[in-house]
């Protein structure tokens, strides 16, 4: 569901469609778990081969697979939906599973680094999987910093295009790039969640929103207004 999104390959409604799917079935938030899919393998025929080695509900036989479970978030942010785009990434990071005593003792791995796969397993439910062995742990950088922050490197330029919870007023960045320092400033007081307004580049503003990079030595000041119009 997630890439039918992310690919822009399938039809739009067709593809909203699977996405809302797999939000009504697969998000589990009284649990704090994005399952891969459900219900789990347990005795099915013909055996759908190693994944049924996992017992129902662990790792990728219906529990959490960190992986997975971010491209969602990046499909919604790439639909525009910062609310629940920030919602599943909250979700999905370790420190909401072990805020309290009891949490701690149901997650049991570090809240500090992100892991693999969250069981969904009766009796172990919100018990972490695999921790300091994940790709997702990429994946969930850059869902937050280049989708939902908005900042996106492309070649000698800069894009900054946030897709963030409507009820966020404002937020800051610090980039540097060889050496030169950015200082982003993004502001939103019409508190949408997509749309630029415009862009200035050392209180200039800028004709269009890409913003051209340099490697001299020095502070560079980029002020990002959100909003519907310019």
């Amino acid at each position: 569901q997630s890439w039918a999104i992310i690919s822009g390959a399938a039809d739009q409604q067709r593809a909203k469609q699977a996405l809302e799917a797999a939000l009504n079935q697969l998000v589990r938030e009284e649990d704090k778990l994005i399952l891969l899919f459900t219900p789990p393998f347990d005795k099915s025929e013909p055996n759908p081969g190693y994944i049924m080695g996992y017992p129902p509900g662990v790792r990728e036989n219906g529990g959490q697979y960190t992986h997975g479970s971010l491209w969602l978030a990046m499909a919604l942010a790439q639909q525009g939906d910062g609310d629940r785009a920030v919602w599943l990434l909250r979700l999905m990071n370790p420190i909401e599973h072990a805020k309290e005593p009891d949490e701690v003792q149901r997650y049991m791995v570090e809240p500090y680094v992100v892991a693999a796969d969250v069981y969904g397993l009766p009796g172990r439910v919100g018990q972490g999987g695999w921790t300091w062995y994940t790709g997702s742990a990429g994946w969930m950088y850059r869902v937050w910093i280049e989708e939902v922050l908005g900042l996106k490197l492309r070649g000698e330029t800069l894009t900054i295009e946030p897709v963030i919870p409507s009820s966020w007023e404002r937020f800051t960045l610090h980039y540097r790039r060889g050496k030169t320092h950015y200082e982003i400033k993004v502001e939103n007081p019409d508190h949408v969640s997509t749309g630029v307004a415009w862009v200035e580049l050392d209180g200039v503003r800028l004709t269009e929103s890409v913003i051209p990079l340099d490697d001299e030595p020095g502070h560079r000041s980029i002020y990002v207004r959100m909003g519907r119009g310019k």
